[in-house]
């Protein structure tokens, strides 16, 4: 289980197509998000994110993620890649393995518009945690501690 923890308001980070828009003069990796760009264009421009570009151009999802539909993602920075083991990103990235690429990047969008104050009351309505479908079919599930939010992945495997 990976948790990935998004502090405060950073949780809006989760970069909604029509979130975008109430978050006013929001920064992430230094650059501004505007409310006028999609999240491709948007995040384009965050120094945090890269290798996020990087691979959702190699998966071919830029139109996907450009195009018009409410959802949002949970976008893994630099830092979140760098923590996988050697080589992970490079074999994803491969054209052979785009299939695996395109399901690990789906992982992370869920349908629907999700800013923060949409998650923090998922949570608090349901006792202290929500549960939200990805495109990918699978479940995160999001959980908050004082002024952090946690989004962890499913358990996928349980040692012995």
């Amino acid at each position: 289980m990976q948790t990935k923890k998004l502090a405060g308001l950073a949780v809006a980070l989760a970069l909604s197509v029509t979130t975008v828009a109430a978050m006013a003069q929001v920064t992430v990796g230094g650059a501004p998000m505007y409310a006028s760009k999609d999240i491709i264009d948007n995040a384009v421009n965050s120094k945090d994110h890269t290798t996020l570009v990087a691979a959702v151009k190699a998966a071919g999802l830029v139109n996907t993620l450009k195009g018009p539909s409410p959802f949002t993602v949970f976008a893994p920075t630099n830092t979140a890649f760098l923590a996988l083991p050697a080589g992970t990103v490079d074999t994803l990235l491969k054209p052979e393995n785009k299939p695996q690429l395109t399901k690990v990047l789906t992982y992370h969008v869920v349908p629907g518009k999700m800013d923060a104050a949409t998650l923090i009351k998922q949570i608090d309505t349901g006792g202290g945690k929500a549960t939200l479908k990805t495109a990918a079919g699978g479940t995160l599930t999001a959980t908050a501690s004082g002024k952090t939010v946690s989004v962890t992945d499913e358990v996928v495997a349980s040692r012995k």
